[in-house]
């Protein structure tokens, strides 16, 4: 297949997470592959930053400040999207956060929480997204983030791992509804990404976790966030026409699920 099929000229992609992190090399690698990029997160000021990046580098972006576990404003920044640029082509939804605590320590509101952006802000993103398409009559591609999470236990991390689960479930059942409509969907499982996420820990205990995660990959690293991007510009683009209701583990061999 000829290096044309990562072009995105002329398509229009919507990036949920893109103040930062995954979410904002996401944001710029699809702007350099030719994208408008509609960028979508909390932070009025991180969001300038990753639309400067895209203006740098010749690429075209807009912004849009909105909380992804807020259903209605999240569709009508989806819609504004749509009547700026015209119909979405890509939607990757990446907004997350993260929460740790024991099972038996967690809280409603913890759980909650989690659940509200982590799984109920990429359904909102994925059902906006895909009546757009549907609408429009565009053969599109939705893509989620899922997380390494779902294939291992992880103490502490039982709202964040369910809500991926969740995702990966989402994510599965969206692609076989969708598929009649030629519009693909598929997940994203990262490992260890050096991203504000995982900078949330102390310097001595980022450090052991990192070197904890280089011992267990064959590749003796961990993953930055262009490593990521470029796995969700491949399902973005044609080069992936195939490939539905996939979950691609850009992991550094940490998990080799079946």
């Amino acid at each position: 297949m000829p290096l044309t099929a990562y072009d995105l000229t002329g398509r229009a992609a919507f990036v949920t997470g893109a103040a930062s992190g995954i979410g904002r090399a996401t944001a710029v690698l699809l702007a350099e592959a030719g994208a408008t990029v509609h960028c979508a997160d909390m932070s009025e000021k991180l969001l300038d930053e990753t639309r400067t990046l895209i203006d740098d580098a010749g690429g075209t972006a807009h912004t849009h400040v909105v909380d992804v576990s807020d259903r209605e404003r999240l569709h009508a920044v989806v819609a504004a999207a749509v009547s700026a640029s015209g119909p979405l082509h890509i939607m990757a939804a990446i907004a997350g956060i993260m929460h740790s605590s024991p099972v038996l320590e967690t809280r409603d509101e913890d759980l909650d929480r989690v659940l509200a952006v982590n799984f109920k802000g990429v359904l909102y993103a994925c059902q906006a997204a895909a009546r757009s398409m549907i609408d429009a009559g565009v053969r599109g591609s939705i893509i989620t983030m899922a997380s390494g999470a779902v294939d291992a236990a992880n103490p502490g991390l039982l709202c964040y791992g369910a809500a991926k689960a969740a995702v990966v479930q989402l994510t599965k059942t969206l692609a076989a509804e969708l598929g009649p409509y030629a519009i693909r969907v598929n997940a994203v499982a990262p490992g260890w990404i050096r991203t504000p996420m995982t900078d949330r820990h102390d310097a001595g205990l980022q450090q052991k976790a990192e070197a904890a995660m280089v011992r267990l990959s064959p590749l003796g690293r961990v993953g930055e966030p262009g490593d990521i991007a470029h796995a969700v510009l491949h399902l973005a683009s044609d080069a992936s026409s195939f490939t539905t209701g996939q979950i691609l583990r850009p992991n550094g061999g940490v998990a080799m699920p079946w």
